[in-house]
């Protein structure tokens, strides 16, 4: 999820969701100590709860960068040992530590030594040829001897070499009969399900295997609507999701706070193409802000705007409107 969910998506999603855990894009340990620390890691109180995911492969250095997580209030550092692409495996972080267990297990234990908050794990089910289920049930078990009690697992292989990130999320087979296993052989242990979950149907059938929770990815960027009814579905909430309307306008005022900061409305409303998607009108949508957040002197008035291009758009046209518009 690298440069997508920043920290204007993650309000955005809070919007939605009250009580859904958010996680950073992944950020690398030498972003955080050798550059501008609030810009990675700055973020609205009104994000929480929000975790910190972090890439890296060095136990001192993530340390460093886990306690100043901690420092700028996350309430989680995640340890990221499952994203394929090219450039992570150049920094030795991602996917490629799968192949090296003991080297998780020494930055885990000194990210926690670090710091009071949870150490979680995000990984995937295998990588190139360790991919059976006992490679990952020896990773799993090497790591949580040194005390991480989370792991979120993506349930496709990763092959470091051939597939591209995309091409990874695609073409290995899910495997999520794997992910079960792994929590009746750890049932200790937190088991988080990740990959290629849709709907809140589909997490409702994972939850129903014994797993301890679900994670969405893209289908939460790409539908974020989908998380309008997980509060009152999974935590017990009460109260009535906003609708896509009251979200949309509650992320202009934000936005318009974000643009007196010197924040580009485009950086802002890129994240919020996909809040009509599946509807009438989300086409529309889309348009107004595509073509018009990136002009000159833009104001997040645009996204009211939009919103009356979608409605316009979506509002079925009498005879005559439809005989006027043909001829």
């Amino acid at each position: 999820m690298m440069d997508w969910t920043d920290r204007h998506d993650r309000y955005f999603l809070r919007l939605i969701s009250r009580y859904a855990l958010l996680y950073t894009e992944m950020v690398t340990t030498g972003a955080i100590l050798h550059g501008e620390r609030a810009r990675f890691l700055a973020f609205d109180p009104a994000e929480q709860p929000i975790g910190l995911q972090l890439g890296g492969s060095e136990p001192e250095a993530l340390s460093q960068a886990a306690k100043a997580g901690e420092n700028f209030g996350y309430q989680e550092i995640n340890l990221n040992v499952g994203c394929p692409s090219d450039r992570v495996q150049r920094g030795r972080f991602g996917a490629c530590l799968m192949e090296e267990p003991e080297l998780v297990a020494d930055c885990i234990s000194a990210m926690q030594d670090g710091v009071a908050i949870p150490v979680t794990v995000k990984c995937r089910i295998g990588v190139d040829d360790r991919d059976n289920y006992e490679d990952l049930a020896e990773f799993v078990e090497c790591v949580a001897a040194r005390g991480c009690r989370t792991f979120v697992i993506h349930a496709r292989k990763a092959w470091l070499s051939g597939l591209s990130p995309k091409e990874n999320r695609e073409i290995p087979p899910l495997d999520y009969a794997r992910v079960f296993r792994l929590k009746r052989d750890f049932p200790d242990l937190e088991i988080i399900i990740n990959g290629g979950i849709t709907d809140l149907d589909q997490a409702d059938e994972h939850l129903s295997e014994g797993v301890d929770g679900v994670m969405l990815g893209r289908a939460a960027y790409q539908n974020p609507y989908i998380l309008a009814e997980v509060d009152q579905r999974f935590f017990g909430a009460k109260e009535e999701a906003p609708s896509r309307e009251e979200v949309a306008l509650a992320f202009a005022d934000y936005a318009r706070e974000q643009m007196d900061e010197g924040v580009p409305l485009k950086s802002m409303t890129r994240h919020i193409l996909g809040l009509f998607n599946g509807l009438p009108g989300a086409r529309a949508w889309r348009r107004h802000l595509s073509e018009e957040a990136h002009k000159p002197g833009a104001s997040a008035e645009i996204i009211a705007d939009a919103l009356e291009e979608r409605q316009a758009a979506a509002t079925p046209r009498s005879n005559f409107e439809e005989r006027v518009a043909i001829y």
